[in-house]
């Protein structure tokens, strides 16, 4: 079933599954879930490689001695055998204590095992798309609230564009926000959220497109943990903004920052993006995103490559034709 489905479903089942294309609602739903079965300390949390068949099928047949509830939460990154998925439910089928929650997150392919859930094993499986982006800036407007944390809508959208609308890093970012104990608005967010570690990456972008050095720059960001297929990605967004400021230019003359964005920027951010946007003509930026989409598309594909090394050496082949 969808998200919207399940939010109007009240029914009780032995035995659910998450999954789709995000991770924060499919943890967040299978979290909720769990709670609503039973007090956290009555839940069986498994991470990814914990996962062990004969433990989960022992814990679920056992009786419920402290509690009314035995219930499984098993976090993965990869399918489990359907063998083993089906065994998993039964045994809830046949124990009243017990419950069994798949969170299923990670870019797999996980259609095969929502076969295991059907009605007649009282079981379901919840699918969750990308939400709609007014959707997930009302999804992180209210968690703000909840925190009690004052930031501006124009700053959520900043924030949430930053972040490739990856809500997981967004709420991560809200957390770090809060001990600031103050409002919040584009100029903090920026200063505050766009760096990975050391380098920020918005001066990345600045050095990189403006033809200077950026050597040590590209390997600290990789060093420090920033996947090198996100690196891609984010660069192929900033240019896709080059795009659209050398164009809005070109029609109009005028910097318009409402316009081009949809939300507010710090004006100094928007002026820098704006002074590298007119130095390129169209074609050329259009020949560098193609160059960054094919890049990503090597690094899917082809299994063999030592993606760090090579995503380095891409990135100064690019460089040094800016210089």
């Amino acid at each position: 079933m969808y998200k919207n489905q399940f939010d109007k479903d009240n029914n009780i089942y032995d035995g659910y599954m998450f999954w789709g294309q995000c991770n924060y609602l499919i943890e967040q739903y299978a979290l909720k879930t769990a709670l609503k079965l039973a007090d956290g300390d009555d839940i069986q949390k498994i991470y990814f490689d914990e996962y062990n068949f004969k433990e989960c099928s022992n814990f679920l047949s056992q009786s419920s001695l402290f509690s009314s509830s035995n219930i499984l939460f098993v976090k993965t990154a990869k399918k489990i055998p359907k063998k083993e998925v089906d065994s998993l439910i039964s045994i809830c089928n046949t124990n009243p204590d017990s419950h069994v929650i798949f969170c299923c997150i990670g870019e797999v392919d996980y259609k095969t095992m929502t076969k295991s859930f059907t009605k007649k094993t009282s079981s379901c499986d919840i699918v969750f798309y990308n939400p709609y982006d007014n959707e997930a800036i009302q999804i992180l407007n209210t968690i703000a609230s909840e925190k009690q944390l004052q930031i501006d809508i124009n700053a959520l959208q900043y924030l949430y564009t930053m972040h490739q609308k990856n809500l997981s890093l967004c709420v991560n970012d809200l957390e770090k926000l809060n001990i600031l104990d103050k409002p919040i608005d584009t100029t903090i967010v920026n200063t505050q959220c766009f760096g990975m570690g050391a380098i920020n990456l918005d001066q990345f972008f600045l050095k990189l497109f403006g033809g200077q050095n950026i050597e040590h720059e590209l390997y600290l960001l990789l060093e420090e943990g920033m996947n090198e297929i996100a690196l891609i990605t984010q660069t192929t967004s900033f240019i896709q903004q080059l795009f659209n400021i050398n164009t809005y230019l070109k029609l109009n003359g005028d910097l318009n920052i409402i316009e081009i964005w949809g939300y507010n920027l710090p004006k100094q951010i928007a002026q820098s993006r704006a002074n590298i946007a007119i130095k390129f003509p169209t074609k050329e930026l259009n020949n560098m995103l193609s160059y960054f989409l094919n890049l990503e598309l090597e690094l899917k594909t082809k299994n063999n490559l030592d993606a760090n090394s090579y995503t380095q050496a891409c990135f100064r082949k690019f460089s040094a034709t800016l210089r």
